[in-house]
């Protein structure tokens, strides 16, 4: 049923789907007292309080452009799509690399994947849904085309780097709190966010260069953006040096377009079984 709702959502208009959005994500703020209360305390300790009420708006075209991304003809997806500094990437094939993408929860996070796989074969770190009823649908839709998913479990860690050193890419999303001994505590807008070791790893073992990338959603319904920016932190060699640079460089890439983050994320929390950080970070 889900599924059909999905399909039949997806034959609208991305505009019509991007102002029904932005109408459900002020409802959802509204009506949710935890859910407004997440955000706005995320967006304002980073900084970015000013920009609250389009983030308001932006998360719920977030929510109803799924459809569009997942279900729509993959043509008509790539098609709302436009693409700068691919040359990027294609520089670091033609050396003979891999690339670990690292993507943040910013803008049209889903659409990344499925373009970058139109292009050439990719395999993403992929968490399955607490809810089975989700499964069919997530799975069915990430799996379009070139895009492998691989489990977050040992398995999956082994498919990203068999991909690496095969000259192929692999896709993170590195803002997405680990479990438990698969991060460290690392600032984050201030705050000390338990962060994932692994893009570190992937860089170290495989010699690929780290090229981060996110859509940015255009206004009234216009598409999307796909850019690919260098890694130009310092990456270091210890895990905590390594999470402290990527996300400083999560930082700089959501600086760019802050209304866009997924700012109602739950990303200070505490996994089950590791130590809560000694201090936090101060601004």
């Amino acid at each position: 049923m889900l599924v059909a709702l999905f399909r039949l959502l997806s034959r609208l208009p991305l505009p019509v789907l991007h102002a029904i959005g932005a109408v459900l994500g002020r409802l959802v703020y509204l009506a949710s007292p935890s859910y407004r209360r997440r955000l706005r305390s995320n967006i304002e300790a980073a900084g970015f309080g000013s920009h609250l009420n389009a983030a308001v708006r932006e998360a719920g075209k977030n929510v109803l452009e799924l459809p569009f991304v997942w279900c729509a003809p993959q043509r008509k997806v790539i098609d709302s799509t436009r693409i700068e500094n691919w040359e990027l990437v294609q520089a670091a094939f033609d050396a003979g690399k891999g690339v670990v993408f690292l993507t943040p929860h910013l803008g049209c996070f889903e659409i990344t994947a499925q373009i970058v796989a139109s292009r050439t074969p990719l395999t993403v770190l992929y968490r399955p849904p607490r809810k089975q009823a989700l499964k069919p649908l997530i799975e069915g839709a990430r799996a379009r085309g070139d895009l492998r998913l691989a489990p977050a479990n040992l398995s999956g860690v082994r498919m990203l780097l068999k991909a690496l050193r095969q000259c192929q890419p692999v896709g993170v999303l590195p803002d997405q709190v680990p479990q438990n001994g698969e991060g460290v505590w690392a600032p984050f807008f201030g705050r000390r966010a338990y962060t994932m070791t692994l893009p570190g790893k992937l860089h170290q073992l495989s010699g690929a260069p780290i090229i981060l990338t996110y859509a940015e959603r255009l206004p009234r319904g216009a598409g999307f953006v796909l850019r690919f920016v260098a890694f130009d932190q310092a990456l270091g060699e210890t895990p905590e040096q390594q999470a402290r640079a990527i996300n400083a460089a999560m930082e700089q890439l959501i600086a760019r377009c802050p209304s866009q983050y997924f700012w109602s994320y739950n990303r200070y929390k505490v996994p089950p079984g590791v130590p809560a950080p000694v201090q936090q970070e101060t601004a």
